[in-house]
């Protein structure tokens, strides 16, 4: 069994008993570095934000959209590995590229009706691998299945901002 086969079968286990702690929270703070560039602290780790000059960004960092395609692509790319190794499915990498559309009137609130969110997201996965066609397809129904950042986007998640006290 490989290694992260036996960590994913070991945490599966352990999450499966009685009791355990099933819940995992993270957690993100975000601050002004110049105007819409932002520093966001993610743990031990600080990450720019920034928007593209044609919506009125410096260019110094992805924005906000881009790193939701990134968190989709890199969550499907990491669900993968663990799952094909966890299946017996041998993978020796696998790539997933995507594309997201918005229509800027949402955000700008230009028109009524009409989402600030993507309208859609496309994209494919490419995978280095020996296995049947028929294995790979069994693999990416298990991984659309426990993918969380998928099922972000395919589901409305409860939501709280609150003015900070």
């Amino acid at each position: 069994m490989t290694g992260f086969a036996q960590l994913f079968n070991d945490t599966r286990l352990a999450l499966a008993s009685e009791g355990a702690q099933t819940i995992a929270r993270f957690n993100v703070t975000s601050r002004e570095r110049d105007g819409l560039h932002r520093e966001v602290k993610i743990r031990n780790f600080a990450v720019g934000v920034d928007e593209p000059p044609s919506l009125g960004g410096t260019d110094q960092a992805p924005n906000p959209v881009e790193y939701a395609l990134a968190a989709l692509a890199t969550c499907q790319e990491i669900t993968y590995r663990l799952h094909a190794d966890a299946l017996g499915i041998p993978l020796h990498d696998v790539s997933v590229t995507l594309e997201g559309e918005l229509d800027l009137r949402g955000f700008f609130g230009a028109a009524q009706n009409v989402r600030p969110g993507f309208l859609r997201v496309s994209g494919s996965v490419s995978f280095d691998s020996p296995a049947s066609k028929e294995d790979l397809a069994r693999l990416k129904a298990v991984v659309d299945a426990h993918c969380p950042v998928l099922d972000l986007f395919n589901n409305a998640t409860p939501v709280e901002i609150r003015i900070a006290d």
